[in-house]
């Protein structure tokens, strides 16, 4: 689209503001694609289940962490809520037993890369790719299971992870629900913003590394339930296979 505008002030002498008005349009749409997770520009990704039924699926980024997921857990377990946990490679060392008990209690365990590095959208897909591969192979090692779910970190999609996904095979997983519990300190506050979004196939976005959201959890689930929705693992929400 640059080029094209650039052809056209040239060959017609439109005035230079034209072109920078064509170049910030298609700026913004790069951006537009590369930072909402759900615009499926740039490649595929599942941001929300069946809207005819009311099923929703819980999720937790960042783990496994120590100070907070052993909590989590077990409030899930009160309410025999499934979950899923997209958790980064390198918090898993030290915490194999956390990541095994996660797996051992029915819930799925995600890949939210190895490195979740601040630049890992600008990756070249063979770095990208070696750091998706790491993290499951970690998880593997410790559970037995190879993950298959993918969720993008920042999610940020790009044309090398498009690459990444066909490569290795990975199902992208997104949100349409973020809580923005990673900024949220606000019991009351973070509780309305994600109960007022619930709908039919919902996926909420949460990290089992906010003791705001672990203070929350209880009352979430129980509102859900009272509003007739009901937690399932997100692999049946979305119908697809967690494990190689």
């Amino acid at each position: 689209m640059a080029l094209a505008a650039g052809f056209l002030v040239n060959r017609n002498q439109l005035p230079w503001y034209v072109f920078l008005l064509l170049l910030l349009v298609y700026l913004s749409i790069l951006f537009y694609g590369s930072y909402y997770v759900g615009s499926n520009f740039f490649m595929k990704v599942l941001c929300r289940g069946n809207q005819n039924t009311r099923q929703i699926a819980i999720s937790f980024d960042d783990g496994p962490a120590n100070a907070y997921t052993p909590a989590i857990l077990h409030v899930l377990q009160l309410y025999s809520v499934p979950a899923v946990f997209f958790c980064i490679g390198k918090n898993i060392g030290g915490q194999e037993a956390l990541l095994k008990q996660i797996k051992d209690e029915g819930h799925i365990i995600g890949n939210h890369s190895f490195s979740h590095h601040f630049w890992f959208d600008l990756f070249s897909t063979k770095k990208m790719l070696a750091d998706v591969q790491l993290m499951s192979e970690t998880a593997n090692d410790v559970t037995g299971s190879r993950p298959l779910l993918f969720r993008p970190p920042y999610g940020v999609t790009t044309p090398n992870m498009r690459n990444v996904m066909k490569r290795s095979g990975f199902t992208a997983i997104g949100w349409n629900i973020r809580s923005l519990d990673t900024v949220i300190q606000e019991e009351e506050q973070l509780f309305q913003k994600i109960d007022k979004q619930l709908q039919p196939g919902a996926i909420v976005l949460l990290h089992d590394t906010s003791k705001t959201t672990l203070n929350i959890l209880p009352r979430f689930i129980e509102s859900a339930r009272s509003k007739g929705y009901e937690f399932v693992r997100i692999d049946k929400l979305l119908n697809v296979q967690p494990y190689a």
